[in-house]
């Protein structure tokens, strides 16, 4: 686990508040995967008959359940213990939205060790809170949030010129229909004021030129590369549905 978890080889040369924040990105990014694209692994790997483990972010976006560090004290801040325990005692949702909130203060206190490690100063410790603060938190993601507020940004930017696509388009349109953004679907060129769409698995806006899939059940939008769906693939799917609504669907 040290080349994931020991990730202080990944920023040691970094000194500045935007080397930190691209970990603290990545970090985000890898944990987001695993509470929602990845969830179904996610929860086998959390078998509440194994010892202690803990969900980590990596600085290569990818998320690792583990038992925690043997160092102490460990060479980075730990995350939760025994995520695993309170998996079959609780909700689901409210066992992941649990988890999202214990990763989501890990990913802070990570990053601000490295800005004590570095010697930042309250300016940069200001610019680098600055930075995280433009991304929705992991529980924000998880519980929902980011796609209430994207709807709301729709309903209120529907009848704009050049606004965000509609979820369901006329019976008229062309295929895939509903699961493609391109670059002529969006008109204001990939900004993030009036109300940009997020991307329901990473929480992020989309930009100008990037491919997105609106899940058929719940009419939120992804990343294609968020939930592996390429423009090809998309063009064979009829009825799309996303991670979160087939995982949702084969556990009732």
């Amino acid at each position: 686990m040290d080349d994931g978890y020991g990730s202080v080889t990944i920023v040691h040369d970094a000194r500045s508040p935007e080397d930190v924040f691209q970990d603290f990105r990545s970090r985000r990014a890898g944990i987001v995967k695993a509470l929602t694209t990845d969830v179904e692994k996610f929860y086998e790997l959390c078998d509440p008959e194994k010892e202690n483990l803990c969900l980590y972010g990596m600085p290569n976006e990818t998320w690792e359940v583990s038992l925690p560090a043997d160092e102490v004290p460990p060479e980075l801040p730990e995350p939760a213990l025994g995520i695993n325990f309170a998996r079959d005692g609780m909700d689901e949702k409210d066992w992941l939205s649990l988890v999202a909130v214990h990763s989501d203060s890990w990913l802070l206190s990570v990053a601000f060790y490295f800005g004590a490690r570095f010697g930042f100063d309250k300016e940069a410790r200001k610019q680098l809170f600055a930075m995280i603060s433009t991304l929705p938190t992991v529980f924000e993601v998880v519980s929902g949030s980011v796609k209430k507020q994207s709807k709301t940004a729709n309903n209120s930017s529907k009848n704009k010129a050049g606004s965000k696509p509609p979820k369901k388009p006329s019976s008229d349109s062309k295929p895939p229909k509903q699961y493609t953004k391109d670059n002529s679907s969006r008109g204001n060129g990939g900004h993030e004021d009036q109300g940009e769409t997020s991307c329901g698995a990473c929480g992020e806006a989309y930009t100008n030129g990037e491919f997105w899939i609106c899940c058929d059940i719940c009419e939120t939008w992804f990343h294609g590369e968020c939930v592996r769906i390429t423009p090809a693939k998309a063009q064979h799917i009829k009825h799309y549905k996303c991670p979160n609504c087939s995982h949702k669907r084969g556990r009732e």
